[in-house]
């Protein structure tokens, strides 16, 4: 080969090196980090879980092919959430998927290089995740979930129920949802019609919460809002036991409370939320930049009614009202 030939050919062998190299590189393992502040076998963990693989798999990314995807669950343990944190931090995945406030709470503070996606927190701007919905910021965007404006939801639909209904209890754990006290206060200083008197019950034991219910029940025209919480998850069976027991009216943002005997369910879809959240991590593996992509609220709400539990509490449901519900459970 004549001299000027092989230069040539060198010349071109380097134009290519760029793509050769950006090739390898896409095709690199890409490790994605989720923790959720839920245990590991409850069916709202499950469902979260099964919606993100989905969402991932349908952009492409495929669990032991070109992504590692490590699931972590904490419950409420604080001490546990910590401890996945600095865990997960230390070994600089390309993405963290954070879910419940407690998680986002102990993550904000460990890093401000790794991306974060939140998904199903509460007031990201008011509790300062982040610093607009719009454009976030820093290393963290993500999915809302309750807005202040959904309490207003909850007490015009049991009334519409229980037209008797004069007081609602808001029950939360203040350690885990600390920011509900603020959503009630926001709420009683909007203009409204509702004569229903709204008032928050914290608790952080079964005993407290047999206490709140039972007070409920020696109560004419009372119901009882369990709100989005991780602990009130974690203390589902207590909840739906009192409730039933004192023949207590509940709603709650979680469907399969329904399932097991709560009056009704409404509230964002979480497992619509996990899926779309999968869509933020693909276009951050890609290449952009968590604080350039705006945080979102849910756009899908869903209403489940329990029949036989309306039956039970001697409550009759109208057709008008059946007709607006999602799923009814008989």
């Amino acid at each position: 080969m004549r001299r000027r030939e092989f230069i040539k050919v060198i010349a071109v062998s380097a134009a290519f090196w760029p793509i050769r190299a950006q090739a390898q590189q896409s095709n690199k393992m890409r490790r994605v980090s989720v923790l959720l502040g839920l245990t590991e076998n409850d069916p709202e963990t499950r469902a979260r879980v099964k919606a993100f693989r989905l969402g991932m798999r349908d952009l492409g990314w495929i669990e032991g092919h070109n992504v590692q995807i490590e699931y972590r669950f904490a419950g409420t343990n604080a001490t546990l959430i910590k401890q996945h944190v600095s865990e997960m931090v230390s070994s600089s995945p390309d993405v963290i998927v954070a879910n419940t406030t407690p998680v986002m709470a102990a993550l904000r503070p460990a890093t401000t290089t790794i991306p974060i996606v939140f998904a199903v927190v509460n007031d990201p701007v008011g509790q300062g995740f982040i610093s607009n919905l719009s454009h976030p910021g820093r290393n963290i965007t993500g999915f809302s979930f309750i807005e202040p404006e959904i309490v207003g939801k909850w007490i015009n639909l049991l009334s519409s129920i229980k037209p008797d209904l004069a007081r609602i209890a808001l029950m939360f754990n203040p350690d885990t949802t600390p920011y509900y006290d603020s959503y009630l206060r926001s709420f009683k200083a909007l203009p409204h019609q509702s004569s229903v008197e709204v008032y928050p019950r914290h608790v952080r034991t079964t005993k407290d919460i047999d206490a709140v219910i039972a007070k409920l029940a020696d109560e004419p025209g009372s119901g009882l809002v369990a709100p989005a919480d991780a602990y009130v998850l974690a203390a589902r069976t207590a909840i739906l036991k009192a409730a039933d027991q004192y023949r207590v009216p509940l709603i709650t943002p979680y469907r399969h409370f329904v399932a097991e005997g709560a009056l009704m369910s409404y509230g964002p879809d979480t497992s619509d939320i996990f899926r779309r959240s999968s869509s933020y991590v693909d276009r951050i593996l890609k290449g952009e930049q968590a604080g350039n992509l705006p945080a979102q609220s849910p756009d899908k709400f869903e209403l489940a009614i329990n029949l036989k539990t309306a039956k039970m509490l001697g409550l009759s449901v109208r057709e008008s009202f059946l007709l607006l519900a999602d799923e009814i459970i008989e």
